[in-house]
């Protein structure tokens, strides 16, 4: 019998039992990739961690990330949660001089988090992506429409069409026209098994842009074919989304910041901090970050 300790924490949280919360299981060094599988199912969680000791000693931490269906090559909440939660451990046990960036082995590849503090205590992280903005193949906005049970008329098109992005993780982005129609969208699954994956693309990521409300992008993501009906916040497709509206603006060089709203529709809003930085026309880089809360620790016997 083995017992191995587990950490939950809500990330990008501005409150307790807000956010996306997170589950974190220490040493996992001697459970196979099938056991790690049936704990995500039993956390049933978005997403579960499991720590191990990192292949270059040089590194923080090696890192593998499952859905209750699935193992990702990368994800942005668990890898905030993660370092949130590697940190204040480091913290509590008097590592005063740990570094504030941890680096973690992913199957994405190397993943570096910031550690964000308040006065010198920890309150959050901030990651980035592992891999270049990727643009991908346009989808029919009619398939979008299907997906989420909205006509075509609630898509806007005028910015983009439908389309694939990928910084790390693929999904599936569109615009809706207004918060009403994001607010009224709800995940067909049969029209997801028809549909996707698509370029390796199984989440729908929605988004609406209110420049005079705070936060000025509201969104909601779907992938039921991974077990998530919905996130209250996907930080591997806020990074994307950041990206991809810099690659949007006509500026050729420029920072993007915007502060993104989700999981306000299923009762767990989240605030996720997001940048994109764009040089001679190309993203060089893109960033998200948010605040954590711990909730629950205890014992899991193997």
């Amino acid at each position: 019998m083995t017992l191995l300790r587990f950490n939950t924490v809500d990330v990008f949280a501005e409150r307790q039992f807000g956010g996306n919360p997170l589950a974190v299981v220490h040493g996992a060094d001697t459970l196979t990739t099938e056991q790690m599988q049936s704990v995500a199912a039993e956390f049933n969680l978005s997403e579960t961690t499991f720590v191990l000791r990192p292949q270059d000693p040089a590194n923080t931490a090696r890192i593998r990330i499952f859905t209750p269906r699935a193992e990702l090559p990368f994800a942005g909440h668990p890898n905030v949660g993660t370092a949130y939660v590697l940190a204040s451990e480091a913290a509590r046990r008097g590592r005063t001089n740990t570094n504030d960036t941890l680096i973690f082995e992913e199957l994405s590849g190397l993943v570096n988090v910031n550690v964000l503090r308040n006065g010198g205590s920890i309150v959050g992280a901030q990651v980035a992506a592992p891999q270049p903005l990727l643009v991908g193949s346009g989808v029919a906005p009619g398939i979008v429409a299907d997906l989420c049970g909205l006509s075509t008329q609630a898509i806007e098109q005028c910015r983009h069409l439908p389309l694939i992005a990928s910084a790390g993780n693929p999904f599936l982005f569109a615009q809706l026209k207004d918060r009403a129609a994001l607010s009224a969208a709800t995940p067909n699954v049969t029209a997801f098994s028809a549909h996707l994956p698509r370029d390796s693309a199984a989440g729908l990521f929605l988004y609406v842009r209110e420049p005079k409300n705070d936060p000025p992008i509201q969104a909601r993501m779907f992938a039921p074919l991974h077990g998530i009906p919905e996130d209250p916040a996907t930080g591997s497709a806020n990074v994307a989304l950041i990206g991809l509206l810099a690659h949007l603006n006509s500026k050729p060089d420029l920072v993007f910041k915007a502060r993104i709203g989700q999981g306000v529709d299923m009762g767990r809003p989240s605030l996720v901090e997001a940048m994109a930085a764009k040089r001679n026309g190309v993203v060089t880089a893109t960033k998200v970050g948010g605040r954590c809360i711990p909730v629950m620790s205890g014992t899991l016997t193997m």
